[in-house]
């Protein structure tokens, strides 16, 4: 299903690294129009493709971008990096008082791992 394109003005406010080598991006916008809140908010949590430019984007810049295809097939995490990623989350809401993010991962692992061989029959 391809999305339309939605453009709204923004400054690029800011990233940082993560430790898989990705980024975090930050733009801030002023007060969008509730149709384009809504576009926002559509699009949240969907792998898709970022321009940015100084200035107004020309006709014939718009008409390059809607043009685009994309098969993300290729790029999409692994089954085993999103439950990472979800666990990461899960960790910043409640750390659960482990220090690190490595030992919460590593206990929650194990204790999926148990939880699946339970279910092995002999």
């Amino acid at each position: 299903m391809k999305k339309e394109i939605f453009i709204i003005p923004a400054i690029l406010e800011g990233y940082r690294t993560l430790k898989d080598r990705t980024f975090k991006i930050i733009f801030e916008s002023n007060e969008l129009s509730p149709s384009k809140a809504g576009q926002l908010q559509s699009n949240l949590l969907i792998t898709g493709y970022l321009a940015f430019k100084g200035d107004p984007f020309k006709k014939e810049e718009l008409d390059s971008l809607e043009s685009i295809e994309s098969d993300f097939d290729d790029i999409k995490k692994s089954p085993s990096k999103r439950l990472r990623g979800v666990m990461f989350i899960l960790w910043k809401q409640d750390s659960e008082n482990f220090e690190s993010f490595e030992r919460y991962y590593e206990y929650k692992m194990e204790k999926l791992i148990s939880h699946f061989k339970e279910k092995i029959n002999d």
